[in-house]
C-alpha cells in the first residue's frame, strides 16, 4: 500500500515543531531561575507544555498520512505516546539547568532524548492497530532513532551556545535555531514514517477509536494554543523578572552609594569618625600582634568659626574641603586622613613612628594649612592646632583618641598654630566627664532633666504630625548642657538605661497631660542601643503605656540607622515586639549607616527619617536631591513614611515637598521648645500660617517669652 502526504497538514506539522521548539528554548532559561520553587513550577509546566507540542506535532503528522482506509487511534497507546513526549521533554528541561554541558552529560542527554522522542513516534504508531500489521524497514527505523538522538544533541548545543547572547541577538538565535530544531523533529517523524509499510489488504482494526480530520485539527489547534499561552506566560515572566533585575540594581547601586557615605564624609571625601575609629582599632589590633608602634594627630582648625560666620556656610565648606586637601597631600601614602567635627581632622600613623618623624610631619601640616586660601576673590588665612598620642604601652583605641584630643587643647591653649605631645597631666578633660557622670547620677535623683518637643509638620506644612521628645539638663553651675554631651557620657558610664526609662516615663506624662488638654500629638522617643540590649524593654514601654493610660499608637520610638544594623537580628525581634503592643517604630538618620536596603522590609518599622546631612545640601547638590528623591521612593514602595530633619530653609521645604517627602522637622518651623510653649504652639499661638511660611518661622527666644507669659 503506497504512502501519500498531505502536503498542507505536512506544512502545519512543522510549523507546531518550530513553535514547540522555540518555546523549549524560551522555557529552558526560565527553569535555569535562582528560585528553586519558580524553576520547579517552570520545569513542570513546562515539561508538559513542550511535550504535547512535540507529541501534537506527531499526531498532526499522522493525519498527513492518506490511506485508501480509514483509520483511527487507540486511546491507550496514544496517552502512553503523549507521556513518552513528556518523560523526554522532562529530561531536556532538567538538562537545561546544568551550568555547563559537559561531552558526558551531552551525550547521555542526547541519547535520553532522542531514545525518548523515538519512543514517543513508535509508541503512537502502535496506536494504529493495523491487520495484517505494519512492515518496518529496521535500517530506516535505526536511522530516525539516530536522527532523533542527533537532532537532541544538536538542541542541547544550540541552547548552551545562545546562553552567550543578550536581548535582540539572543532571540534572533532562538528563532533560529527553532526553525532547525523543528526541522530536525519532522525530519526524524518523516523518517520514521517512510521505515513503515502497509500491506494491500491491510484494515484498521481500531478505526472505532480516535479519528477523523476534525480531531487532527482540534489537536493541532489546542497544541498551538496551549504552546502559544506558554510562550507568553513566558515572555511576560522575563519581562517582570526584567524589571525586578533592574529595581534590584538600582537599588544596590543605591545602597552601595549610602554604603559609601556611611564610611566617607560627605563634604571632604575622607574617611569619616566610623571608618576611622575602625582603622584606630584594627591598628591596635595589628599592634598588639606584632609589637608595632602607631600615633594618632588631631588637627583642629585655628580661626574657622569666625570666617565661617562672616562669609556663611559655603565659604567655609568651601575652606574645608581645601583644608582637607592639603592635609592629604601632606599625609604619607600610608597614614589614614579622616574628618571628625566641623573643623576636626584626625591622621592615623602606623610605620616609622617616632617622635622626630612625628614632630617634624605636624609642623609640615601647620604650615601647609597656614598659607593663605583663595577663594571666590577672598583670601583669608587660618592655623591649627594639633595634638599628638602615641600607643606604646597598650592603650585602647578609644582613650587614644581621647588623648589626641587632650593634646591638641593644650596646644591651642598655648597659642595656637604649634603641636604638643600627650602628657598625663592633660588628662584633666578626663577628669572633667567623671564629674560630669557623678553630676548626671544627681541629676536624675534631683528632677535637673526635662524634655523639650520639637514639632514634625505635614509635608505641605500644613499639619501638626507629631514632635520629637529631646532630653535636656539644667546644670546648677553649668547651665544648660548639650545632649550632645551628657548622652555619651551617660552611655559611657552605664547611665543611659536610667536615662532612658526617665524619658520613656516622662514622654508618657506629658501625652496624658496633652490629651487632657484637648491635644492628640505623637510623640517620638530616641532609643539607644543600650535600651534595645534590655530584655525588658518591651515591658518597660508597655508598663508606661498603662500607667498613664495612653494610645500605644501616639508613641514612636526611634532607632538610628548604625545602630540597628549593629546586631541586626537582635533589632528584628526587639521591633517585632515593640509593634506587637502598638507603638510606631522608625529608622532614624537614614542614610549614615551601612544597612542592606533590602533588609529593611523585614523591620517592622513605619518610617524612615532622612539624615540632616542630605538635607542641608538639597538646594545645591544635585546629587543630594537624587539620593533624597531614592529613598522616598524606596521607603514608599515598602509601604514606610518619609520625615526630613534639619529642615532650615523654604527652600529646603519646597524640595522635600516636590520629592514626596511625608513629614518635616527643623528650625524653620520651631525650635525644641518645652511643653507648656509647645502646646501653646500647637494651638497656633506663635506659629505661621499655611500662607505666612519664612524662613524664620522658627520659635526664638523672643517669641517663646511672649508664649512663657501667655501660659
Amino acid at each position: 500500500m503506497s504512502l501519500r502526504y498531505d502536503t498542507s497538514v505536512v506544512a502545519l506539522s512543522y510549523l507546531i515543531a518550530t513553535l514547540a521548539s522555540f518555546v523549549a528554548l524560551d522555557l529552558a532559561h526560565r527553569v535555569r531561575g535562582g528560585d528553586r520553587a519558580m524553576a520547579f513550577a517552570w520545569w513542570f509546566g513546562g515539561s508538559l507544555a513542550m511535550g504535547t507540542g512535540i507529541w501534537s506535532m506527531h499526531f498532526v503528522g499522522m493525519q498527513a498520512l492518506q490511506l485508501p482506509v480509514e483509520v483511527g487511534y487507540d486511546l491507550h497507546w496514544t496517552v502512553v505516546s503523549w507521556v513518552a513526549g513528556v518523560l523526554s521533554s522532562a529530561i531536556a528541561l532538567g538538562i537545561a539547568t546544568r551550568a555547563q554541558l559537559r561531552w558526558t552529560t551531552l551525550s547521555g542527554g542526547a541519547l535520553s532524548i532522542g531514545l525518548g522522542i523515538s519512543a514517543m513516534h513508535y509508541i503512537g504508531m502502535a496506536a494504529l492497530r493495523m491487520a495484517p500489521g505494519i512492515v518496518w524497514h529496521r535500517p530506516t527505523v535505526v536511522a530516525s532513532v539516530a536522527v532523533a538522538v542527533v537532532a537532541s544533541a544538536a538542541a542541547l548545543l544550540i541552547f548552551f551556545w545562545l546562553r552567550r547572547f543578550t536581548r535582540m541577538a539572543a532571540r534572533a538565535g532562538q528563532l533560529a535555531a527553532a526553525l532547525v530544531m523543528g526541522a530536525a523533529i519532522c525530519g526524524m517523524h518523516y523518517t520514521g514514517m517512510a521505515a513503515a509499510s502497509f500491506p494491500a489488504g491491510a484494515v484498521c482494526l481500531s478505526v472505532d477509536g480516535l479519528r477523523g480530520d476534525g480531531l487532527g485539527v482540534m489537536v493541532s489547534v489546542a497544541a498551538a494554543v496551549l504552546l502559544s499561552l506558554t510562550l507568553c506566560t513566558s515572555i511576560l515572566d522575563a519581562q517582570l523578572q526584567g524589571r525586578a533585575q533592574k529595581l534590584a540594581q538600582s537599588l544596590q547601586a543605591a545602597n552601595e552609594e549610602l554604603h559609601q557615605l556611611a564610611f566617607r564624609d560627605a563634604l571632604t571625601g575622607l574617611p569619616n569618625r566610623l571608618l576611622f575609629d575602625d582603622r584606630v582599632t584594627q591598628a591596635v589590633e595589628r599592634r598588639q600582634r606584632h609589637g608595632s608602634r602607631l600615633a594618632v594627630l588631631f588637627v583642629d582648625l585655628d580661626g574657622f568659626k569666625p570666617i565661617n560666620d562672616s562669609f556663611g556656610h559655603g565659604f567655609g565648606d568651601q575652606v574645608l574641603q581645601e583644608m582637607a586637601r592639603r592635609l592629604a597631600a601632606t599625609a604619607r601614602a600610608t597614614d589614614t586622613v579622616a574628618r571628625v567635627g566641623g573643623d576636626e581632622f584626625v591622621l592615623l600613623l602606623e610605620s616609622d613612628v617616632n617622635e622626630t618623624a612625628i614632630a617634624q610631619l605636624a609642623q609640615r601640616l601647620i604650615q601647609a594649612l597656614s598659607l593663605p586660601v583663595r577663594l571666590q576673590e577672598r583670601e583669608v588665612s587660618l592655623s591649627c592646632s594639633v595634638g599628638i598620642a602615641l600607643d606604646t604601652d597598650g592603650t585602647v583605641a578609644a582613650k587614644l583618641m581621647a588623648h589626641a584630643d587632650s593634646a591638641m587643647y593644650a596646644a591651642k591653649r598655648a597659642g595656637g598654630s604649634s603641636f604638643a605631645f600627650f602628657e598625663p597631666h592633660m588628662d584633666a578633660h578626663v577628669r572633667e566627664q567623671v564629674e560630669l557622670q557623678r553630676d548626671l547620677r544627681l541629676a536624675l535623683e534631683r528632677g535637673e532633666l526635662e524634655l523639650h518637643y520639637q514639632p514634625k509638620v505635614s509635608g505641605d506644612g500644613r499639619t501638626i504630625t507629631g514632635a520629637e521628645a529631646l532630653a535636656r539638663w539644667r546644670h546648677p553651675q553649668r547651665g544648660l548642657v548639650s545632649p550632645a554631651v551628657f548622652i555619651p557620657i551617660a552611655e559611657r558610664f552605664g547611665l543611659i538605661g536610667a536615662l532612658g526609662d526617665w524619658v520613656i516615663q516622662q514622654a508618657c506624662t506629658q501625652v496624658r497631660q496633652w490629651l487632657g488638654q484637648g491635644l492628640r500629638v505623637r510623640v517620638a522617643i530616641n532609643l539607644s542601643v543600650h535600651q534595645l540590649r534590655q530584655d525588658d524593654l518591651v515591658q518597660r514601654v508597655q508598663g508606661a503605656i498603662d500607667q498613664h493610660r495612653i494610645d500605644p499608637t501616639l508613641l514612636t520610638f526611634e532607632i538610628t540607622e548604625s545602630v540597628a544594623m549593629e546586631d541586626a537580628e537582635g533589632t528584628l525581634r526587639t521591633f517585632e515586639r515593640l509593634s506587637a503592643i502598638g507603638v510606631h517604630l522608625s529608622i532614624d538618620d537614614f542614610g549614615t549607616g551601612y544597612s542592606s536596603l533590602s533588609y529593611l522590609r523585614r523591620l517592622q518599622a513605619g518610617q524612615l527619617k532622612i539624615d540632616r546631612a542630605f538635607v542641608r545640601d538639597l538646594e545645591s547638590s544635585a546629587d543630594a536631591r537624587a539620593i533624597v528623591e531614592a529613598v522616598v521612593r524606596l521607603a514608599h514602595a515598602l509601604g514606610l513614611k518619609v520625615v526630613a530633619e534639619g529642615v532650615e530653609t523654604a527652600g529646603q521645604r519646597d524640595v522635600l515637598h516636590a520629592l514626596g517627602c511625608d513629614e518635616l522637622q527643623g528650625f524653620l518651623f520651631a525650635r525644641p521648645m518645652q511643653p507648656h510653649l509647645m502646646a501653646l504652639w500647637a494651638q497656633g499661638e506663635g506659629r505661621p500660617t499655611a500662607l505666612d511660611f519664612r524662613e524664620s518661622a522658627y520659635v526664638p527666644e523672643d517669641e517663646a517669652a511672649s508664649l512663657e507669659s501667655r501660659a
